[in-house]
C-alpha cells in the first residue's frame, strides 16, 4: 500500500473547479480540499508549500564505536518541518523551492482566463505538482469535453526536474490526454543548479501554448473521429498490444486478461462505445484501459497516474499507441 493513502491524499492534494469536473476520487463528505472555483494561490502556499527544502551534510558509519564520517562532495535533502530526507545529490544540486518556482512563478503572469486547478504533493513531498487551467470545459463538435491545462511539477528526489509543460485531461472520464496526439508536446524544464533562473519567458510562453492548444486538440480529435476504424481494425491492434512469450504460461494469462478488457472498453465501457468504430473511439479505449484498468505493481492507481503524467510516460504511451492505430487504416 502507499503511503499516499485516502487520509493522506485528502490533506496533500486541493482539487479546484469541481463545479466543472466533479470530485476526485478520493473525495469524502466533509473535506475541505475540493473547490468550486479556482484554486487559491494563498491555500497552496500555506496548505502544501509551508515549509522549505533544507541542505544537510551527509554522514556514514565508520565502523569504529558509532563513529561517523561525513561524505564530502554530497549532500541530504530534507523537509524544514519534519526533517525528513526527500533525496540525496551532489554539491551541484540546488533545490528548487515549490513556493517560488510553482506558485510565484506562475502567479505574477496568471490571468482570469487561466488559474490554478490543483495541488499535489506526492512521494511525502518529494514531487510536486501545480495545474494551472481554463475556469470552463471546452466541448468538440464531436463531444468530447476537455480542459486544457499546464503543468508545473518539480521535485527533490532527482525524478523529475522542473518543468511546464501543457497537456489536456478528458472531463467525462478523467483522462490525460497529449494536447497534440501525433507528436509530444512542447516542455520547457530548468537544472536544479546554483545558476538557474525562473524562468519567466518560458512560463509566458506555456500559458500562451494552454490558450491555443485547445483548437490543436480539437483538430486532431475530428481527424481521428473521422476516420473508420472497425472491429477488425480493433482486433489487429489488439493482437499488436498483446505479443507474449508462447512459453510463458503467466504471460499468456496477462494476454488474455488484457485482451478481454480491452474488447470489453470497445464493446460497453460508456467512455469509449460513443466513438466506437472511429480511429479516435480506439485510442480511446486504449488510454482508458492504460490509465483506468491495466495492472501495475506497488503504491495506488492515483499515485502512479499522477507520476506517468508528469514525467511523460503518459504521453508517450499516447503517441505510441496513435502511431499503433494508424498503420492500421
Amino acid at each position: 500500500m502507499s503511503r499516499e493513502t485516502l487520509d493522506w491524499l485528502n490533506e496533500n492534494t486541493l482539487i479546484g473547479f469541481t463545479n466543472k469536473r466533479g470530485h476526485a476520487w478520493h473525495y469524502r463528505e466533509g473535506s475541505n480540499n475540493h473547490y468550486p472555483g479556482a484554486v487559491p494561490v494563498a491555500d497552496v502556499e500555506r496548505r502544501l508549500f509551508n515549509w522549505e527544502a533544507v541542505e544537510q551534510p551527509l554522514y556514514v558509519p565508520t565502523g569504529h564505536e558509532g563513529a561517523m564520517v561525513e561524505v564530502l562532495g554530497s549532500k541530504a535533502i530534507s523537509r524544514s518541518d519534519n526533517g525528513e530526507v526527500l533525496g540525496i545529490f551532489r554539491d551541484g544540486y540546488v533545490p528548487h523551492q515549490y513556493r517560488e518556482w510553482l506558485v510565484k512563478a506562475l502567479a505574477d503572469i496568471l490571468d482570469d482566463d487561466l488559474q490554478i486547478g490543483s495541488a499535489v504533493l506526492l512521494k511525502g513531498g518529494a514531487v510536486a505538482c501545480v495545474s494551472v487551467e481554463t475556469p470552463e470545459n471546452l466541448t468538440t463538435p464531436e463531444g468530447v469535453e476537455y480542459r486544457p491545462h499546464l503543468l508545473a511539477v518539480s521535485s527533490f528526489n532527482g525524478t523529475i526536474a522542473t518543468t511546464y509543460k501543457p497537456v489536456v485531461t478528458n472531463v467525462v472520464c478523467d483522462n490525460t490526454m497529449t494536447s497534440a496526439l501525433r507528436e509530444a508536446g512542447p516542455a520547457f524544464k530548468v537544472k536544479a543548479t546554483r545558476n538557474s533562473q525562473l524562468p519567466l519567458a518560458d512560463a509566458r510562453e506555456a500559458l500562451g501554448i494552454v490558450h491555443t492548444m485547445a483548437d490543436d486538440f480539437a483538430e486532431e480529435v475530428a481527424k481521428l473521429s473521422a476516420t473508420p476504424f472497425g472491429d477488425k481494425h480493433f482486433e489487429r491492434l489488439v493482437i499488436s498490444m498483446t505479443k507474449h512469450d508462447p512459453n510463458s504460461k503467466r504471460g499468456a494469462t496477462m494476454a488474455e486478461n488484457k485482451r478481454d478488457k480491452l474488447w470489453e472498453l470497445w464493446r460497453s465501457d460508456a467512455r469509449v462505445v460513443e466513438f466506437a468504430g472511429t480511429a479516435y473511439g480506439a485510442w480511446q479505449a486504449v488510454n482508458t484501459y492504460q490509465q483506468h484498468e491495466s495492472p501495475f505493481k506497488g503504491g495506488n492507481r492515483v499515485e502512479r497516474n499522477m507520476l506517468r503524467d508528469l514525467t511523460g510516460k503518459t504521453e508517450a504511451a499516447d503517441v505510441e499507441t496513435l502511431e499503433r492505430i494508424l498503420s492500421l487504416v
